[in-house]
């Protein structure tokens, strides 16, 4: 059951996971849920899957991340704090994610700093350093300037948790996750059903992409929850990045579909186009938007270096050509 109080602090630690009933953020409180640490799981309008109420070591806690006056007492007695919480699939991006990205993580780090919640994590993309490739990857900057709204406020974000945390009791951590891919995934599922439609496409020009399968990310995430000694930047990815095209090929064999079509950039802008249109006009979701796609045609490679040595130094999946067998 969801609560608005403050419950007891226990000697275990305790995480807060804000977009808790969201696709990452439920896949992480299974993850975590077999780790020694009480969980708070945090939801707004979305209610938690049912495998993820009723756990002695489990609680949800009702909060608006809009309503920074609500998060104190959600934010009381937590020691760790792991951000996902957001906005997807609504046309038009550059009118809310200032706020919806920006300001409620504003909102959210001014409780963690007020609460002395030791650890911040915020789930972040190597994207926010713009076009990045094997020979120059995605090193840790935060002096970029990428071209999506997306990027662009996820990389605000970054810079105000390293800038409102320093001299605090907070350890500021990013983790900057390459591609998720797995079956569960929502883009993957997405790509999956467009696929078995023939409708699935891809822009034509080769687009470098770093992957990282989804126990993977999961496990690197769970590490930097629970290990001592974490702070900084980190990148998670696989050892081969690959294109999108060629990952999208090889899905869809797996799948047992006709592969991608390949179209000129212009038509991938004018689907995103018609599908903000039709949002905007019907006030559904938008699947596509002309900002996610531009996002998604940036090249981007991660140095894991870091993450291999303090998170996680052996992958279960080192390639996607590995882990592609968990699309079917």
């Amino acid at each position: 059951m969801a609560s608005e109080a403050t419950p007891n602090r226990s000697k275990q630690n305790t995480v807060l996971i804000t977009g808790a009933a969201g696709n990452l953020g439920s896949l992480l409180a299974r993850r975590l849920s077999t780790e020694p640490v009480n969980l708070r799981l945090m939801t707004h309008r979305t209610a938690l899957p049912g495998d993820l109420t009723g756990q002695g070591r489990i609680e949800e806690v009702r909060a608006d991340l809009a309503r920074p006056e609500r998060l104190i007492r959600a934010l009381t007695g937590v020691d760790c704090v792991v951000h996902f919480a957001g906005v997807l699939f609504r046309p038009r991006p550059a009118k809310f994610l200032p706020e919806t990205n920006t300001r409620w993580f504003a909102n959210l780090l001014e409780a963690a700093l007020a609460t002395g919640v030791r650890r911040l994590i915020l789930i972040s993309f190597p994207h926010v350093e713009g076009p990045t490739t094997p020979e120059h990857p995605a090193s840790g900057r935060l002096d970029c300037h990428p071209i999506s709204v997306h990027a662009q406020t996820r990389l605000e974000e970054e810079r105000l948790l390293f800038d409102k945390a320093q001299g605090t009791a907070t350890t500021p951590v990013v983790v900057r996750s390459a591609t998720i891919y797995g079956r569960g995934i929502l883009m993957v599922e997405a790509a999956r059903w467009l696929a078995q439609r023939h409708l699935l496409g891809v822009w034509r020009e080769p687009t470098c992409y770093h992957f990282i399968q989804t126990e993977d990310f999961l496990d690197a995430v769970a590490m930097a929850v629970t290990k001592e000694d974490i702070s900084g930047i980190y990148h998670l990815g696989d050892e081969a990045p690959i294109t999108i095209q060629q990952a999208l090929d090889e899905a869809t064999q797996i799948w047992g579909c006709s592969r991608p079509w390949r179209l000129p950039w212009w038509m991938i802008l004018a689907a995103a186009s018609s599908c903000e249109m039709f949002a905007m006009l019907f006030g559904t979701i938008s699947p596509l938007t002309r900002d996610f796609v531009r996002l998604g045609r940036v090249d981007h490679c991660c140095d894991t270096r870091r993450m291999r040595t303090e998170l996680l130094s052996q992958l279960k999946y080192p390639t996607f050509a590995e882990g592609k067998v968990t699309l079917r």
